[in-house]
């Protein structure tokens, strides 16, 4: 019987941190898929953190103002599959991101795709998310 009991604790353990992990990574609990943005502006910091690896970048609006935005990417190991180094993305480059912007207003956004200045274009989203387009 302790031991049934045991195995039940432990599996519902796991169910309960399998659900909250995948709760975490919705896209939808904190981005807007209508709201698309393009951010054309100056890398400040490039943070490869978990669960997300991070792009700030410096946008000059139409009218001359500079805003900080902060771009969530995939996991730092679903970037390093997909062609990045820790030095695809450094401070000073200039970069275009396509992706959506938070609900909360705030100058975040969820990355799709960063194109450099020489064209070249890589996926920045992990797939599963529910972002649009999922890959």
């Amino acid at each position: 019987m302790r031991g049934k009991l045991a195995g039940f604790v432990v599996a519902a353990g796991l169910f309960l941190c399998g659900t909250a992990a995948w709760a975490h990574h919705a896209f939808t609990a904190e981005f807007d898929s209508t709201k698309p943005v393009k951010l054309q502006g100056t890398v400040t910091k490039m943070e490869w953190i978990n669960p997300h690896a991070w792009i700030h970048v410096d946008v000059k609006g139409d009218d001359g103002k500079v805003t900080n935005w902060m771009v969530e990417c995939g996991t730092p190991n679903t970037l390093l599959r997909r062609g990045f180094t820790r030095n695809t993305v450094t401070a000073g480059m200039e970069i275009v991101v396509d992706g959506y912007k938070a609900k909360d207003g705030s100058n975040r956004a969820n990355g799709r795709d960063v194109t450099f200045p020489d064209g070249r274009k890589l996926f920045l989203g992990s797939t599963g998310t529910g972002a649009p387009d999922d890959k």
